[in-house]
Order: structure tokens, then sequence, then C-alpha cells
């Protein structure tokens, strides 16, 4: 039970209800000389395949939108690929890359418990013989408990100057993510999580306009 939860969270995204992330750290690293980049290898470092490829999607959209040339990495390999630095080195001489953003799990606190859920009733009503006087019977259904999860999820970006071949920048975000067990198919964390990437690249300049 305890590797099925941790798969779910690593996943990042399945959740029904999550705060945006709160940037916590910003980091302006030297060696940006080269900076604004528009030519970018977007890679994740999860263990889920499917979560490095929804994550990489949508930082690759949110740039896109900024007129920046990006590509996902997934887009270039599948799941038996290994990611491995000679792979994604393979990948920048590809496309001629001038970056490469790096995003990877820090860390991620799960917790569990049941939650009681709301029952369901239905009436039935019906006259009798006196007057002014009715027979109601009540049945109520009671769903059985459900799991809710909670997790607290920190993940750390680095952009990559491949000419210097050194970071120039580096991010860590924070996400507070509560789901229902059984219903864990929203995809807005991913969302957002791109969202706080891209705007905090513009704002620190680094991408071409």
């Amino acid at each position: 039970m305890i590797k099925k939860l941790l798969l779910i969270a690593t996943i990042v995204l399945f959740s029904a209800c999550a705060s945006g992330p709160n940037v916590t750290t910003v980091q302006e690293l030297s060696g940006s000389a080269d900076a604004p980049y528009d030519n970018i290898l977007v890679v994740s470092l999860f263990e889920s395949y499917d979560a490095r490829r929804y994550l990489e999607k949508e930082i690759v959209e949110q740039l896109s939108a900024q007129g920046v040339k990006a590509v996902a990495s997934t887009s270039l390999m599948d799941s038996r690929t290994p990611a491995t630095r000679a792979t994604f080195l393979a990948m920048v001489e590809k496309l001629d890359s001038d970056a490469v953003l790096v995003t990877q799990l820090v860390s991620l606190d799960t917790g569990a418990k049941m939650q009681d859920m709301n029952p369901q009733s239905t009436y039935n009503i019906r006259p009798t013989y006196y007057y002014n006087v009715w027979g109601v019977e009540l049945t109520e259904y009671v769903e059985p408990q459900s799991m809710v999860l909670s997790h607290t999820l920190a993940l750390a970006t680095q952009l990559y100057s491949v000419l210097n071949k050194e970071p120039v920048w580096a991010i860590e975000s924070k996400s507070k993510i509560v789901q229902d067990y059984d219903h864990r198919q929203d995809y807005s964390v991913f969302v957002n999580e791109a969202k706080a990437i891209s705007s905090q690249l513009s704002l620190g300049g680094l991408l071409a306009p």
C-alpha cells in the first residue's frame, strides 16, 4: 500500500484539490552571459514516465506561448530509453539547443486518513386509513469510507547553459495536494507547475522575446 501511495503521489498531478505551487527559492547563478535563450530542451526526472511526459508537455506549451522554441525530451524517447546524461546530450546536439531546463523531485511527504461519506436517503410516503396521518418509510444508503491522501510536494528546476555547461538559474517550488483515493485524475497540478516555472523564467529575463 505504501509503495502504491508513493507512486500515485510521484505522478504529481492526480489530485482532487491542489493549491498552486509556492515558489520558495529563486537563484540566479553565474554563467548566464549568453542569456536569453530561445531553443530549450525540457527534461523532467521522475520515477513515472507518464509524469515526466505530462509536465514536459505543459512546460513546452507555456514556453512556446512566449515565442520560445521548446522540445520535450519525452517526445524524443519512450519509457524504455535510459534517462542518462548521454541520452540528453545527444538530444541537445540533435536540436542544437542553447539551454536545458531540468525539473526533479526534491521531497514528498504523504499522509492518508479515512473519511466518512455522506449517506443518501430515500423516503416513501403513503396515506393511512386515518385522517391527515401519513406513513413514512426512510431508507438510508451509506457508502463505505473513502481514503483521503494529502501530499506536500517540492520540485527543483534548474536551467543549464549549453555553451557554459553550467546551471545559470534555479527555483524550488512547493505544492499542497489533497486527493480522494477513488478520484485522482485532476491534471491541474501539471499545468500550475508549468505556469510557475515559465513565469519565473520570464521574470528572470532568461527567455528570448
